[in-house]
């Protein structure tokens, strides 16, 4: 159940990332609010995993989770550059989070 909390929190992270490029600097009202719901929602469900789950597994998860969900989302959402070179990076840290999921 846990590792279900800190994979939602990391979805959440990737909602928020994605949802700073929309305020607009904070400049505009409903993209602000959804992206500070899902940062508390984010937040909170790390926080729940962290009950049971080591500290640094569950950082490391989510921010693995949540680097690699807003880099995929930007190259498709923002034609940011998809080279050889990120998608292998974005490979790697998608293997050093099974790595540490299957190692808790």
């Amino acid at each position: 159940m846990n590792w279900l909390l800190l994979a939602l929190a990391g979805l959440f992270e990737i909602v928020w990332a994605i949802g700073l490029k929309y305020t607009e600097g904070f400049s505009r009202v409903w993209p602000t609010v959804g992206t500070l719901l899902a940062m508390a929602a984010s937040v909170a469900l790390l926080g729940a995993a962290m009950r049971t789950l080591p500290v640094g597994t569950a950082y490391a998860v989510w921010v693995g989770i949540g680097a690699a969900g807003t880099a995929a989302l930007g190259m498709l959402l923002f034609d940011e550059p998809a080279s050889a070179a990120r998608l292998s990076s974005l490979a790697l840290i998608v293997a050093g989070v099974a790595g540490l999921k299957l190692s808790a």
